[in-house]
């Protein structure tokens, strides 16, 4: 057996090339990662969401993915046309879109329409 023969030898052994110092696949950064956002409270109930275009849409939650791309279904697009020069919403309407999905990266804002709940702010001290 010469060097060569010895070399892929050794590399089987190991699990390929790589040299054995991890950067491969399955090493301690393998674990699943926790989903920041609990969205299956939310599914079939309606839901408002805020893509970073500035589009707004409601809708009902049908699904979602690990990355949290949304399938809306009964959506409804609200367009705020804006007064530049006072900085204020001159004109609201909307138009119906159906079923869609939303892409995780555009959104900026989810809320469910029914259940909110108000809480005390936890950054503020209470005096006594």
């Amino acid at each position: 057996m010469d060097q060569k023969d010895n070399k892929k030898s050794q590399n089987a052994k190991r699990g390929g090339r790589g040299g054995g110092r991890g950067g491969g696949r399955g090493g301690l950064h393998s674990q699943k990662k926790e989903a920041i956002l609990d969205l299956a409270k939310y599914l079939n109930k309606k839901i408002n969401v805020k893509f970073s275009g500035g589009r707004e849409v409601v809708g009902v939650l049908k699904g979602y993915d690990p990355l949290q791309n949304l399938v809306l279904d009964e959506c409804e697009e609200f367009l705020k046309i804006r007064d530049e020069e006072n900085n204020t919403t001159q004109e609201e309407s909307s138009r119906k879109l159906g079923l869609i999905v939303c892409r995780s990266t555009a959104i900026i804002l989810l809320c469910p329409i029914d259940g909110m709940e108000e809480i005390d702010n936890p950054f503020v001290q209470k005096s006594e």
